[in-house]
């Protein structure tokens, strides 16, 4: 039977009955019922209500700074480190290095050290000497914007 024949036979069963849908059989769910469904739906859309979010923390005090608690920060360990210089090598010029040895570093002396704060350059400095201990004066601090250029 070819495609032609089987619109025949539907459109005269469509004149039979006097519809423009085949007929369906008892609980099946035609083209008719899911475009009813469909703009059901469309119209009973349920609307969620939105309530306005709690900004209290963000409140600005009357000196017209942001009012912020900072002492639940200030007990964080941070690891300060000061970098005197660096090096690489092999793992056999490793191997070989014992009591007496020099290792080479890549900076000049007098130049500033490195201070890092949790793996971050946040400083440079220079040493001192303060009751028989070592110390690093800072001498340049790092700016926010060189620091964001360094993480890229």
């Amino acid at each position: 039977m070819e495609q032609n024949e089987v619109d025949s036979l539907m459109q005269e069963i469509n004149k039979e009955t006097g519809s423009a849908a085949p007929p369906s059989q008892e609980g099946e769910i035609g083209w008719d019922d899911v475009k009813d469904e469909m703009e059901k739906s469309r119209q009973a859309s349920p609307r969620a209500e939105v309530s306005d979010p709690d900004f209290n923390e963000l409140q600005k005090t009357g000196s017209g700074k942001v009012g912020f608690d900072l002492d639940f920060i200030l007990d964080i360990p941070l690891t300060l480190t000061v970098e005197l210089g660096r090096c690489r090598m092999l793992i056999n010029e490793l191997l070989q290095l014992g009591q007496g040895s020099v290792v080479e570093l890549q900076k000049i002396a007098g130049e500033p050290m490195d201070v890092y704060v949790n793996q971050r350059l946040i400083a440079r400095g220079e040493v001192v000497v303060i009751n028989e201990k070592f110390g690093v004066r800072l001498t340049d601090i790092i700016s926010p914007a060189e620091r964001i250029l360094k993480l890229r």
